[in-house]
């Protein structure tokens, strides 16, 4: 079938897992049962070997149409043309309980819309990343796919056949009819069991519409860019992971960051340091009770008071998880290419300090939008903060997770100051016991040392490390966490030299910022890679801040950059981690971090205009 390109994917789930629907109507991409399952459905990795589910139409001379139905997550793909237009709508049910018709269904609903059309469906399933074999049994209800540790149903009225990949079928819809296939795990004992008629799918459908319109009314962001907020927000739940209020990074693994590169990393786990960044873009919208049970759950992976180890791990599986060893996957080619394809996160034991601050801030956002904080959870946020005292002066890994040497990144104790300061807020706000003399100094300690070490004089700009001349993107969030002033001279000057363009030893190009220059820091491994989306969005905040302080050009600037990125989302607002050099998407897709600045900024933005 050939790759597609990673932007046309739009994606479905039900907070438990999601799949990825391409344009053509193939779904490339799903894992079962939970975000971080191996994959069932995996050709975006490898087109031969990864297995598909595709439905369209079998003329050749058609256009593709790709929107969601309106205010949800339903997916609506169309085929158009000449001689008639076709559809497939992908949901999976939400809001159901267990043994509800429709509890962890993906549903496809294809149906003729004008004249006739002909279509293919070709289910080819490849278990555990294309590792386990399965075997096959028809029937007059559909197919069951067995394997070693899972069984699934297709279940349709439509006659199935068979070949050596999985089982296909042809048909043809008038307008007006319509087929349902049915993807779900199944008893073999109870065989595949009766399609769904009409009404029956019909109820299912507006039930999971009614779902999500309930949910995105709670949406408080009424401003110039609601439309792509409300899609933000809406992609964000379906990457939360509903028993543990999780989030994932992203729902997929080994997409490039570079196509033919080494830089494919699984997204599919939680981090520490996106919680700050949850909370703040989730409750800025109205979405308390995500960031409620968010928070809940980062709280709930600090170790308790009895335990020695005051570290934090940077990353944990959705369950809560601590191991989440990498390994590569030899068989799989990669997407176009791109290998290796790894699974699990190498990254999860490295020694990263700015995941203190985060964890603070967020901590402290919660306590002053949410719900005060308990006494059991200060007494374990303390040590953390007495740990960030004795150790902020140590190297580590920083931010983006470098797998060479570590360094004293200044983003690394930008944050070891942030996790003191809301500390020593909290402190005060709530009259806390805490260590007061002992971080006043560290974090005044720490503030120096920015000042001293982390900014360059040649360079006029604070950089990526003490002692270096490499400009970092990460530095952008000084002023939005409240450590300078955005109109400070230094910061003016910082935001001025990373808005040059790479050839003048920036980081800007055509809107769109690069979060270092690889070529100016080698971070352990090959290759290039493309703009952070991330990392634009925390531009037009910091030029936003500073617009705010009466440099109003640089207000207009913010506007610009933001408008500019829009029209890099998808055709569904839908962002990868990056952007390449032709406007593609690269990286796992579609990604938190960049859904959640850009909620950010939209906010922040709209009320400075």
């Amino acid at each position: 079938m050939g790759y597609q390109p990673i932007e046309n994917y739009g994606i479905i789930g039900n907070m438990y897992t999601t799949a990825l629907v391409g344009m053509n109507g193939s779904i490339d991409w799903f894992c079962y049962p939970r975000h971080d399952s191996p994959s069932i459905f995996a050709a975006i990795l490898d087109e031969n070997k990864g297995g598909h589910f595709s439905i369209s139409a079998t003329i050749c001379d058609r256009a593709h149409k790709q929107f969601y139905w309106p205010e949800t997550n339903v997916l609506v793909t169309r085929f158009l043309a000449d001689c008639g237009v076709g559809q497939v709508i992908d949901f999976m049910p939400v809001g159901l309980s267990e043994g509800e018709d429709g509890y962890h269904w993906l549903i496809r609903q294809v149906s003729g819309i004008r004249s006739s059309m002909k279509f293919r469906m070709e289910c080819y399933p490849a278990f555990n990343y294309a590792r386990d074999r399965h075997s096959m049994e028809l029937s007059e209800g559909g197919v069951i796919f067995k394997s070693a540790d899972l069984n699934l149903g297709l279940i349709t009225d439509i006659p199935l056949q068979e070949d050596d990949k999985g089982v296909f079928a042809e048909f043809t819809l008038a307008a007006g009819e319509s087929a349902v296939f049915i993807l779900r795990e199944i008893d073999c004992e109870q065989g595949c069991g009766l399609p769904l008629n009409p009404e029956e799918t019909r109820h299912v459908f507006e039930h999971t519409v009614d779902y999500w319109h309930q949910w995105i009314s709670k949406c408080t962001y009424k401003g110039r860019w609601r439309e792509i907020v409300e899609r933000s927000a809406l992609m964000l739940k379906l990457l939360t992971y509903e028993p543990t209020g999780a989030i994932i990074a992203a729902p997929t693994c080994g997409l490039p960051e570079t196509l033919g590169g080494e830089r494919n990393w699984d997204y599919r786990y939680s981090w520490i340091r996106d919680a700050a960044f949850t909370l703040y873009g989730l409750i800025r919208i109205g979405f308390t009770e995500e960031a409620g049970h968010f928070i809940d759950w980062i709280i709930s992976l600090c170790p308790s008071d009895s335990e020695a180890d005051s570290q934090l791990q940077i990353v944990y599986g959705i369950d809560g998880r601590t191991d989440l060893k990498e390994e590569i996957l030899d068989h799989l080619e990669g997407y176009k290419g791109s290998y290796p394809v790894r699974i699990g996160n190498g990254a999860y034991d490295q020694t990263q300090l700015d995941i203190y601050g985060e964890l603070m801030d967020a901590v402290y956002l919660y306590d002053k939008y949410g719900s005060p904080i308990s006494y059991d959870t200060w007494i374990n946020l303390h040590k953390y903060i007495d740990w960030v005292c004795d150790n902020w002066h140590i190297k580590d890994h920083g931010i983006w997770e470098t797998r060479d040497a570590k360094q004293d990144f200044v983003y690394s104790k930008l944050m070891c100051w942030v996790a003191i300061d809301r500390g020593l807020r909290l402190a005060q706000k709530r009259s806390l016991p805490a260590n007061r003399e002992k971080w006043l100094k560290a974090r005044d300690d720490i503030y120096m040392s920015i000042m001293e070490k982390g900014w360059c004089e040649e360079k006029q700009a604070f950089v990526q490390y003490y002692g270096s001349h490499t400009l970092d993107a990460s530095n952008l969030i000084m002023p939005l966490v409240l450590f300078i002033s955005p109109t400070d001279p230094r910061m003016l000057k910082t935001l001025d030299a990373i808005m040059r363009s790479p050839q003048s030893g920036g980081l800007l190009s055509n809107s769109l910022v690069y979060r270092y220059n690889t070529e100016d820091y080698k971070d352990g491994l090959d290759g290039e890679e493309g703009s952070f989306n991330l990392c634009t969005f925390w531009l037009v905040e910091a030029l936003t801040r500073a617009g705010k302080g009466g440099h109003t050009e640089r207000l207009e600037k913010a506007r610009l950059i933001f408008e500019e990125m829009l029209s890099y989302a998808n055709h569904l607002g839908l962002y990868a981690e990056e952007t390449g050099t032709s406007g593609e998407a690269l990286g796992n897709f579609p990604q938190a971090f960049t859904h959640l600045s850009l909620i950010s900024a939209a906010y922040n933005l709209n009320r400075s205009i």
